[in-house]
């Protein structure tokens, strides 16, 4: 018993190796006639891939008029836009005390900014009174929930 454990080598920083074979040295281009790799460094003679920056863009078909510029551009983006983060009557659980605010909602964890446009919408159900304060839009299916509910809306 005590002959196996002294044939056991302990592993410390020290003695910590990668498995044989399992890492290779770097290949070091252009390091000589001896390297196997040297002069040309594996790219040929001359030509655009023999350069710097010698790669053709993805869009490259070969000289023909590429797909992005046969196919028309279609559609307008409007700079203006306004996406509104949708918050469901479910997610006010996470919401201590009675008021709804963007300040309450940033409070609960449900907003990543105070200043993101909201609108409460109304999947799931309510089990007490809130009232919501203004800053933040409510579909009328959310409004009828939370009047049930014995909350109220303020504009």
């Amino acid at each position: 018993m005590a002959d196996q454990k002294d044939s056991v080598e302990r592993i410390t920083l020290s003695t910590l190796r990668p498995v044989p074979g399992s890492h290779r040295n770097r290949k070091r281009i252009g390091r000589g006639p001896g390297s196997g790799t040297g002069k040309t460094s594996g790219k040929g003679h001359k030509g655009s891939k023999a350069r710097s920056g010698g790669a053709t863009n993805p869009g490259f078909e070969g000289g023909q008029m590429p797909m992005y510029r046969r196919l028309p551009k279609r559609g307008f983006t409007n700079p203006f836009k306004i996406t509104y983060l949708a918050v469901n009557l479910s997610d006010l659980e996470r919401v201590t005390g009675d008021e709804v605010s963007p300040e309450s909602l940033f409070a609960a964890g449900i907003l990543h900014k105070v200043s993101e446009p909201v609108k409460l919408l109304g999947h799931g159900e309510i089990g007490r009174a809130l009232v919501v304060k203004a800053g933040m839009r409510i579909s009328a299916s959310a409004k009828a929930k939370i009047e049930a509910a014995g909350g109220r809306v303020e504009a």
